[in-house]
């Protein structure tokens, strides 16, 4: 029975576009051939009404287990670029079917909680009559809204009407404690990376805004380019402009407002780049099959990046967690600080190397301790580091942070005290003089 239900999950997946119902359908036959992996829930729905489904995939599908990341895939942002909604039917149809077969994809899955999101936009999807490899009406959501302008930036005020999908996914993001995720887009063949806007806080001036993270993020985007069939090559579609290794920082490419890899960065504590997997944005259905073949390697391959770093948790004298305790790499702060979670978990992706770690009660108490980072993606687990605060009881305190373009009011902060630094030298000099 077990074969004849593998062998029906798979067999009902073919390469062809999959509408609102079919993918539904599909969703609910692989949960329902592979209960104790799968877990599917929708996090909320379109404008039009249609579910925003997700499939967990992992040891532990339905609930967060302590130590073991999560991690997300979104596609179909934009309801015109397809190819990405389909490749993620076929990433599940290879996991689970995998699963105790591969011992790699075992592994992966026993110690990582993988959640699929096929579809964003399906309303845009379904909006989509006349297939077009650059552009139509469907890219948007029912209201007419793009939705990776639609999120809350950290530069300047984004002034939108925030959309259901958008909302659900802020949520979503909210309520888990994703550590690494990817949105697949089309009509570009690179791996796009943190930050998409920017100032002179984060050097934009100089046409490339960078973060704290930045050499993690530029590890992130080769690991998937160099595990696609061609995107590390870096030629971009019209041939006018290359992509070195296949990768670009977003402001590099383009300037964007409200996008939704820099959100997941600076309020979800999750490192998001944005793959752009075809030069058509919705190609002929006898492509799909290629398209999968040339993404199968790097999708697996980006999904083990979940485990670099460190991760650990952080308790009180009596041993009971802590959340919301700060915990950063020294020379790595975060604008929006990255804290424990109600477990006190907390998880920061590093390449190998030494850091120092800085747990910090907010007006209590710090602890710094150094930690020698090896590569432990091939483990599938980061490192293990845990934080005492042995003279302490703490309990659970609010630490949200605002919704506003914080590296808007770092800008105007750094700027106003450029007089006073001035004035300073001026008086100092004229000291100097006077003596």
């Amino acid at each position: 029975v077990g074969i004849l239900c593998l062998f029906s999950a798979a067999a009902a997946l073919d390469f062809k576009y999959h509408h609102s119902e079919e993918l539904e359908a599909y969703l609910k036959r692989v949960h329902a051939a592979y209960p104790s992996i799968t877990h599917l829930h929708s996090i909320g729905r379109s404008v039009e009404g249609r579910d925003l489904w997700v499939l967990v995939l992992g040891r532990f599908p339905t609930h967060h287990k302590i130590g073991i990341p999560e991690f997300k895939y979104v596609a179909n942002m934009h309801g015109d670029e397809t190819v990405g909604r389909e490749i993620l039917l076929h990433l599940i149809d290879f996991l689970v079917t995998s699963y105790r077969r591969d011992p790699v994809i075992t592994r992966l899955l026993n110690n990582t909680r993988i959640h699929i999101m096929p579809t964003m936009n399906p309303d845009g999807f379904e909006a989509t009559k006349v297939p077009d490899c650059y552009y139509t009406r469907g890219r948007y959501n029912k209201n007419g809204e793009d939705l990776n302008r639609n999120f809350p930036d950290a530069f300047e005020t984004n002034d939108v009407s925030v959309q259901p999908e958008t909302q659900a996914v802020m949520n979503w993001i909210k309520n888990e404690t994703f550590v690494l995720s990817a949105n697949l887009h089309g009509g570009a063949l690179v791996a796009s990376y943190t930050f998409d806007n920017g100032n002179k806080v984060t050097g934009s001036l100089q046409g490339y805004s960078r973060s704290p993270d930045d050499d993690v993020f530029i590890h992130l985007a080769k690991t998937y380019s160099f595990n696609h069939a061609s995107m590390y090559k870096g030629i971009r579609c019209d041939n006018r402009q290359t992509f070195p290794d296949g990768i670009t920082n977003g402001y590099s490419w383009y300037q964007l407002e409200g996008g939704m890899q820099d959100y997941n960065y600076i309020w979800g504590q999750c490192f998001e780049i944005t793959l752009e997997l075809s030069c058509c944005k919705y190609p002929p259905e006898d492509q799909l099959e290629n398209f999968w073949n040339d993404n199968k390697v790097a999708l697996i391959e980006y999904i083990k990046q979940v485990h670099l770093g460190v991760k650990g948790q952080v308790t009180d004298k009596n041993g009971d967690p802590i959340p919301n305790v700060i915990v950063e790499a020294k020379g790595r702060p975060h604008i929006c600080p990255y804290r424990t979670n109600e477990q006190g978990e907390y998880f920061l992706l590093l390449l190998p190397g030494t850091y120092v770690i800085n747990a910090t009660i907010p007006g209590v108490k710090s602890i710094l301790e150094t930690v020698e980072i090896p590569d432990t993606t091939g483990n599938f687990s980061a490192l293990k580091h845990d934080f005492s605060f042995s003279e302490v009881s703490v309990k659970s305190r609010g630490a949200l942070c605002p919704k506003i373009p914080l590296y808007q009011k770092l800008e105007q902060a750094s700027a106003a005290a450029r007089p006073t630094l001035q004035l300073l030298v001026l008086m100092t000099v004229m000291l100097v003089i006077f003596k």
